[in-house]
C-alpha cells in the first residue's frame, strides 16, 4: 500500500511579461527538438529488432519527456494572467524589487515572481511563498515578522521598485 500524500496547493496563475515569453520560447524549442528525435526514431527504427535497439529506447523515452512538457505548457500557459503593470507602485505587488533589512542590518533584495518563473533567478520568490504572502500589500518602511528556517525573524522594507 502506497503512503497517502496531500494534492499540493494550486499556485497562483500570475506571470511577468517576461516569464510568459520564456515559455512561449521554451514551447516553440520543445517542438523543434520533438522534430528532431521523431527523425532519430524514425532511423532508430529502421535499423531493425526494437526491443534490443538502445538508440531506440532513449529516443522513445526522450519523446515521452518532451510530449509530457509541451502537454503540460498547453495545458498551463493558457490558465496564465500576465500582469503588466501595476497601478501603485508605492506599495508591494506582484513584479516588486523589494529590498529588505533584517535585524542584524543585513540587506537582501527579492522580487516577487510566479510560480513557473521563480526558478531563473536566485532572488526570485515565487508569489506563493510565506515570505512574498508577508510582503504583499507593504509599504516602505513597513516592518514585518516571519518564521524562516526555524526562526522568528523581523524584517524591515527599505526599498520597493518595479521594471519599467
Amino acid at each position: 500500500m502506497g503512503r497517502w500524500r496531500p494534492p499540493t496547493p494550486k499556485s497562483s496563475p500570475y506571470i511577468t511579461p517576461a516569464g510568459y515569453k520564456m515559455l512561449e520560447d521554451e514551447s516553440a524549442a520543445l517542438w523543434e527538438k520533438r522534430n528532431e528525435v521523431a527523425k532519430a526514431l524514425a532511423v532508430a527504427a529502421a535499423e531493425g529488432d526494437r526491443s534490443e535497439n538502445a538508440e531506440y529506447i532513449y529516443r522513445k523515452k526522450q519523446l515521452r519527456e518532451i510530449d509530457s512538457r509541451i502537454t503540460y505548457l498547453q495545458q498551463r500557459m493558457p490558465k496564465l494572467t500576465v500582469v503588466k503593470e501595476v497601478q501603485d507602485k508605492q506599495r508591494v505587488f506582484f513584479s516588486a524589487w523589494v529590498t529588505i533589512e533584517d535585524d542584524d542590518g543585513e540587506e537582501s533584495r527579492h522580487r516577487i515572481v510566479g510560480a513557473d518563473e521563480f526558478d531563473q533567478h536566485e532572488h526570485y520568490i515565487t508569489v506563493d511563498s510565506p515570505l512574498a504572502k508577508s510582503l504583499l500589500g507593504k509599504t516602505l518602511d513597513d516592518e514585518i515578522s516571519i518564521e524562516l528556517k526555524g526562526t522568528k525573524r523581523n524584517l524591515i522594507i527599505t526599498n520597493i521598485e518595479y521594471e519599467e
